[in-house]
C-alpha cells in the first residue's frame, strides 16, 4: 500500500533534534512475539535508524481484521516520523480473520467484554512501553475502526498515555463514567456521515469527555463514511464504507500535528 504524504525527514528532524548528518531513512520493522495471561500474541515494531536515543512511542490498535499489511504500513510511516511504533495484537497469534462474518465475531467478542479488550490493549502498551529505545514518559494510542473503540478503552483504563486517536473508530461504551480515568487528551477523526458509528455515538462522547472533563476534540469530515482512510474500502459510498483521500490526508496531517502537541 503507497501513500503519497509519507512526513519528510526534515519535519522530523525538527521534532526530535536526533537525526545524524546526511542520514538516510532505514526503518526497521519487523513481527514480536509476546504472552499476556498465558496465550501467545504477535505484534509488529517499527523504528528508523536515523534517530538515536530514546524516543515517544505510539501504539497502533487494528481494525476488526486483525493486524494486516495496513497497519504495519502506518506503523513504518510513524518510525519515518521519529517514533517508535508498536501493532498491538488483540486477538491473539494467527487470528486472523478473512472474511466480515469472521471479523465481526472477533470484534464483537471484545465489544461484549470491555475488561478483556482494556486487558489486551494494556499488553501491547506494556511492550512498547518497555522496548529498549521508548521513552516510557511519552506513549500515545492511535487505531482505526475497532481499534478506535481499543485505544478508546486503553485510555478509560486509565493507561499513562499522553494521548489517544481513534481514526473512524467505534466510540460506545458501556461504562462512560471511567472517562474519568482518561490521563491525557483525546482525538476523534469521524467521517459526518458514517453509518456505522453514527453521529448518535460522537454526541454520546463529547457528552462523555465533557462530563469528565477531559481535554479532546472531536473532527468530522464531510461527505467521509466509515473507513474513509483504508484504499482498500473502495470508493463505493453506499454501503456506508469506502476510502476518502481528502479525508484521509486532512486525519494523517491532524494526527501529526496531535502527537507534536502531546509530546
Amino acid at each position: 500500500m503507497k501513500f503519497g504524504f509519507v512526513p519528510a525527514a526534515l519535519l522530523a528532524a525538527t521534532v526530535f533534534g536526533a537525526v545524524a548528518p546526511g542520514a538516510q531513512a532505514r526503518v526497521i520493522s519487523q513481527n514480536v512475539e509476546y504472552r499476556s495471561n498465558g496465550q501467545l500474541f504477535e505484534g509488529f515494531i517499527a523504528y528508523d535508524t536515523r534517530f538515536t536515543g530514546r524516543r515517544p512511542g505510539v501504539l497502533v490498535a487494528h481494525q476488526w481484521k486483525g493486524i494486516t499489511d495496513y497497519e504495519k504500513e502506518r506503523a513504518r510511516m510513524l518510525a519515518q516520523m521519529g517514533y517508535i511504533a508498536f501493532c498491538v495484537d488483540v486477538y491473539g497469534k494467527g487470528v486472523r480473520p478473512t472474511n466480515p462474518r469472521d471479523a465481526g465475531a472477533q470484534a464483537g467478542k471484545y465489544r461484549e467484554n470491555r475488561r478483556l479488550l482494556k486487558s489486551r490493549a494494556q499488553a501491547g502498551y506494556a511492550i512498547l512501553r518497555d522496548f529498549r529505545l521508548t521513552d516510557r514518559s511519552k506513549i500515545a494510542a492511535i487505531g482505526y475502526c475497532f481499534g478506535g473503540a481499543t485505544v478508546l478503552e486503553l485510555a478509560r483504563s486509565g493507561a499513562d498515555v499522553k494521548g489517544v486517536v481513534s481514526f473512524h473508530g467505534t466510540l460506545s461504551t458501556p461504562n462512560p463514567q471511567e472517562a474519568r480515568r482518561i490521563k491525557g487528551s483525546v482525538l476523534v477523526l469521524h467521517g459526518a456521515v458514517d453509518p456505522l458509528s453514527p453521529f448518535t455515538e460522537v454526541q454520546k462522547l463529547r457528552d462523555e469527555m465533557t462530563l469528565a472533563k477531559v481535554d479532546h476534540e472531536i473532527v468530522l469530515y464531510g461527505n467521509a463514511v466509515h473507513s474513509f482512510t483504508e484504499r482498500a474500502a473502495g470508493n463505493d459510498a453506499s454501503d456506508g464504507v469506502a476510502y476518502d483521500e481528502k479525508a484521509d490526508r486532512r486525519s494523517w496531517n491532524r494526527l501529526r500535528e496531535f502527537l507534536r502537541e502531546i509530546f
